[in-house]
């Protein structure tokens, strides 16, 4: 009999929902520092991995994920209740109840990964040697990573709330340029259970200090991500960029309302045009958020665009703003999630067709925000929130050129998927030069003062750690930040106020080994790994 069944199994499920709830607070500070997150996120994962590598088979190993993540995702997605019930006019039972079914569909991944895990590397009765221990951690890793990927991919991916993004400020974070976050995971889920190891004694007892294996390799891989943090992967190109990024802080219940929309228009104009403090350079690119302009840009006059056209011009910066876009291509009408770029000598008409050269259209939608998937219209009809079916951008759209730098956009949610960042940072498919400064726009108004905005705020840090490139982000709400390539937040301003940000950024060059191949060494690396863990267990099975 293992260990793991050696007490009631109310107290294990009460253990593995707690410890999944623990999970969901080391994604971003707030209760906890920054400094904890990460010894937090690998303690809570640790008793999970105990409970899966002791469990009587893979499918109590699955309860015990899918417990363990449901409780994770409900705390750590709390949020989205907000969106439903306050903003959708969801009635707070139902708002409640898609949070916890999202969550319980989510859990899935994890816990088919528990289960994985539980297979691949059974532990004989006492835990067995350090071998034996070594492949259980190897198992765990792996096989936590593979479905951690599924779940950033399949049917659009939802990779919000993975293990990586607690791990900004770790040692592990060296690893970021090389492996990407999928090679964070692999790391820290191994950490995890090979901590898991050290609770698990032997069951006559004896010492062997050969049992720590596991554990002294995950301190190896811990100190070999301090080693390449100290590396500087990119250097200065061009002369810094002075920025003002504008956080209007206009509520939703505003946003959209048409007897307040003008007003929110002249907030944004007048944050815009207003002449830099003293003492402060004055800006070269001004940013405005995600849908500013709440309506398409072709149902303004031209007037309107007129007026940003001299605000350009009177502070001699390139403007960028998120505007929602309908053209008309090839005779049929095509609507975009877009950010588009102009100064004094931008024509009046190119931005009123939305036919203008520094356009980007956002290419990896929101499922339910920004379309509907088949079969789900009933549940947006449930929702009183203005949602609609936009048409992707291309894979890959030149950055804006600014001054000296160029920069590569990115709207709300899609810096969660740090390989669809990279085509605009390599160079492009005429040997264009790639991309110096990242920036993200966003509206996360949506989710009120709550995690989501410190959430994604770690979600930009990653990608400049995995980039080696600076990231601006300019939001409705927050969090409006600058962050250098080494993920550091230079300059923010707090949520939920109206502001400018001035800040300096300086762009950068050259290509980490992850914005050249992308994913693929961490998929190499788990599909070796489930490889070589199947075999072993296959013959195994046939010698037994």
């Amino acid at each position: 009999m293992t260990s793991a069944v050696r007490y009631p199994r109310m107290m294990r499920a009460a253990a593995v929902l707690a410890a999944g709830a623990v999970q969901a607070l080391s994604f971003a500070p707030g209760p906890l520092p920054d400094a904890v997150l990460a010894p937090v996120q690998v303690l809570a994962l640790a008793v999970l991995a105990w409970h899966v590598l002791t469990a009587p088979g893979p499918r109590r190993a699955f309860w015990f994920g899918w417990l363990f993540d449901t409780a994770c995702y409900t705390v750590g997605l709390y949020w989205l209740f907000i969106s439903m019930h306050r903003y959708g006019d969801l009635a707070a039972p139902l708002a409640a109840a898609g949070v916890f079914l999202l969550s319980a569909f989510l859990a899935l991944f994890p816990a088919a990964a528990c289960a994985l895990a539980r297979w691949l590397a059974p532990l004989p009765p006492g835990g067995g040697g350090w071998r034996a221990r070594l492949r259980a951690a190897l198992a765990f890793g792996v096989a936590w990573g593979a479905l951690e990927w599924v779940r950033g991919n399949l049917w659009t991916g939802f990779p919000w709330l993975n293990i990586g993004y607690a791990h900004v400020d770790s040692p592990l974070a060296g690893w970021a340029p090389v492996l990407g976050l999928y090679g964070i995971v692999l790391i820290a889920a191994f950490a995890a259970a090979a901590l898991a190891m050290l609770w698990q004694p032997r069951q006559d007892a004896t010492r062997d200090a050969r049992l720590a294996v596991p554990a002294v390799l995950a301190v190896l891989l811990a100190l070999g991500g301090w080693a390449l943090g100290l590396r500087t992967w990119s250097q200065p190109m061009g002369a810094p960029l002075q920025v003002r990024l504008i956080q209007g802080n206009v509520g939703q219940s505003e946003k959209f309302d048409p007897a307040l929309m003008e007003q929110g228009l002249v907030q944004h104009m007048n944050q815009a045009s207003m002449p830099p403090a003293a003492g402060t350079p004055a800006p070269r690119l001004i940013v405005l958020p995600e849908t500013v302009l709440p309506v398409f840009q072709d149902q303004l006059p031209p007037q309107v665009w007129d007026i940003w056209k001299r605000i350009a011009a009177e502070r001699q910066a390139d403007v960028i703003m998120g505007v929602p876009l309908h053209r008309v291509v090839n005779g049929k009408d095509r609507w975009t999630n877009s950010a588009i770029g102009f100064d004094a000598n931008s024509s009046v008409e190119a931005m009123r067709s939305g036919e203008i050269s520094t356009r980007y259209d956002k290419q990896h939608l929101v499922p339910w925000g920004e379309f509907v998937p088949p079969g789900f219209r009933w549940f947006v009809d449930l929702l009183n929130i203005p949602l609609g079916d936009f048409d992707n951008g291309a894979r890959w759209q030149a950055p804006f050129p600014v001054a000296d730098q160029r920069i590569a956009l990115n709207i709300c949610y899609e810096d969660l998927f740090g390989e669809e960042l990279l085509p605009a940072i390599r160079p492009g498919p005429n040997g264009e030069a790639g991309a110096s400064i990242l920036l993200n726009i966003s509206n996360l108004g949506w989710f009120g003062d709550s995690w989501a905005l410190r959430q994604h705020l770690q979600i930009g840090r990653m990608r400049t750690l995995e980039t080696a490139r600076p990231m601006l982000a300019a939001t409705n709400t927050g969090m409006t930040v600058a962050i250098d390539p080494q993920g550091r937040v230079g300059a923010a301003l707090p949520p939920m106020t109206r502001a400018e940000l001035a800040t300096q950024v300086q762009g950068m060059s050259g290509l980490t080994p992850y914005v050249r191949a992308g994913n693929l060494p961490a998929e190499v690396l788990i599909a070796i790994g489930l490889g070589a863990l199947a075999g072993v267990r296959l013959r195994a099975r046939q010698r037994g």
